[in-house]
């Protein structure tokens, strides 16, 4: 049995002060108040749960359509771990067949092997929009095969998330990835408000960073993005780095769908957690400019943004509360994981992966399932 104390701490129901959490095989199960003695020993600063992100490209100068490998895999989730990512999912940009099943092997052996920050897979396409690619490769982008069917259907491989453009799969494909248990999210999209509507009515329940690579909203044709913040029940990843999204933008998407839909991510490139500066991709190249990543023509390339520094954004630059933006880094992601069972939350049953962030906004401290680990310097 081990024993945190902080002086605050984020619950579910609200932040309790001077609170001991009471942690046994990495998972909390009891939650009090301090005794004298812990007292004694208190930590100052708030306790927020892990950050649990959905769409990790790469990290610590890896980028998992590259080297899609345990090992690998390794190296990313302790590059983004460092800043307060507990739990992630590995995602795959565009990439084809076989490369998709090589990143399935390599999750499913991190799934095997219990690895205790990786919880499923991403695959971000390729039945996407050409229209909409952004960066992704469009020689790639094509229809559903039944070899890439099996693929996304592994019970191996965790929870999976899968990105479509709804315009280009039938809504008997979205009816059947449901079924399978598969995540549908809709992005890379130049859908109308209806086709993505009646894409969310087949089982789609949430968007790929909202905003970016999506139809936009107009008077007259209300596109993803409306259909996006008009309907209550979808969640949306939102990329708060100042590049991706105005703030004002991003301000105004929390308002409307609230700190319970959207879901702060990062979208990271191999460049988190490393010195990297360009990095080859497909037939260009990925260039680092102060906190933004382009193709040489100015294409957004994904970011070199880590969840700390996107809770920063939000907190500083958004005015939304630590409480709220806390909530949208881990608890949301994981409800909309289907994993909030176990993460997103500092609560009896859930396993002890917190963070302690101090009054200036300072990642100061990071436990995974209980066991202490360094945060970024």
């Amino acid at each position: 049995m081990q024993t945190i104390t902080a002086s605050k701490v984020l619950t579910p129901s609200g932040i309790k002060s001077s609170q001991t959490l009471c942690i046994e095989q990495g998972v909390i199960y009891d939650m009090r108040d301090a005794n004298d003695e812990e007292h004694r020993n208190i930590i100052e600063g708030t306790l927020i749960p892990g950050y649990v992100d959905t769409q990790v490209n790469g990290g610590g100068g890896i980028l998992f359509n590259h080297t899609p490998t345990y090992d690998a895999l390794k190296t990313m989730a302790n590059a983004h771990l460092q800043f307060g990512t507990t739990s992630m999912l590995p995602t795959l940009i565009t990439d084809n067949a076989t490369i998709m099943a090589q990143a399935a092997d390599a999750v499913s052996e991190a799934i095997t092997d219990n690895h205790p920050n990786i919880e499923g897979i991403h695959f971000e396409g390729p039945f996407l929009s050409a229209a909409k690619k952004g960066v992704h490769e469009e020689t790639f982008i094509r229809t559903p095969s039944d070899s890439e069917l099996a693929t996304l259907c592994r019970k191996d491989i965790g929870k999976v998330l899968l990105t479509v453009a709804p315009e280009t799969v039938s809504l008997g494909f979205i009816k059947e990835m449901v079924a399978e248990g598969v995540v549908v999210a809709l992005g890379h999209t130049n859908a109308s408000f209806e086709q993505v509507s009646d894409a969310l009515s087949a089982g789609a329940t949430g968007f790929t960073h909202l905003y970016n690579a999506m139809s936009a909203f107009t008077s007259r044709a209300p596109g993803a993005v409306g259909a996006a913040l008009l309907f209550d029940s979808a969640y949306c990843g939102l990329i708060v780095d100042h590049h991706h999204v105005h703030p004002k933008s991003a301000e105004l998407a929390i308002k409307v769908k609230s700190e319970n839909k959207i879901m702060l991510v990062t979208d990271a490139m191999a460049h988190v957690g490393s010195n990297l500066d360009k990095l080859a991709f497909f037939n260009t190249e990925i260039q680092r400019s102060g906190s933004k990543l382009t193709t040489p023509d100015g294409t957004l390339a994904g970011s070199c943004l880590d969840m700390h520094g996107a809770v920063v954004n939000t907190c500083k630059d958004l005015g939304i509360s630590l409480t709220h933006a806390s909530t949208m880094a881990s608890s949301t992601p994981a409800t909309f994981m289907g994993i909030q069972q176990k993460l997103g939350s500092i609560a009896v049953g859930q396993y002890a992966n917190v963070l302690l962030v101090k009054d200036d906004l300072t990642l100061h401290n990071i436990w995974v399932k209980g066991t202490a680990k360094a945060p970024h310097q």
